[in-house]
């Protein structure tokens, strides 16, 4: 459940870079949203994992 806290955690660190971005069209907004975009899709992608391997070992 960690990599889920830190992913809603990331996402809501994120989104004053995001309306910086989209609404005052400011550039290095722009990269720190970027950034945080991977790193958002490296948490995503590690969750998933864990909870393949929790299905797998519940079903054993």
């Amino acid at each position: 459940m960690s990599t889920f806290q830190k992913l809603k955690d990331l996402v809501a660190a994120t989104e004053a870079d995001a309306i910086a971005f989209h609404t005052k069209n400011n550039k290095a907004a722009g990269t720190r949203l970027r950034k945080a975009y991977q790193e958002i899709k490296v948490l995503a992608q590690k969750g998933r994992a864990e909870v393949s391997e929790l299905k797998s070992k519940a079903g054993k």
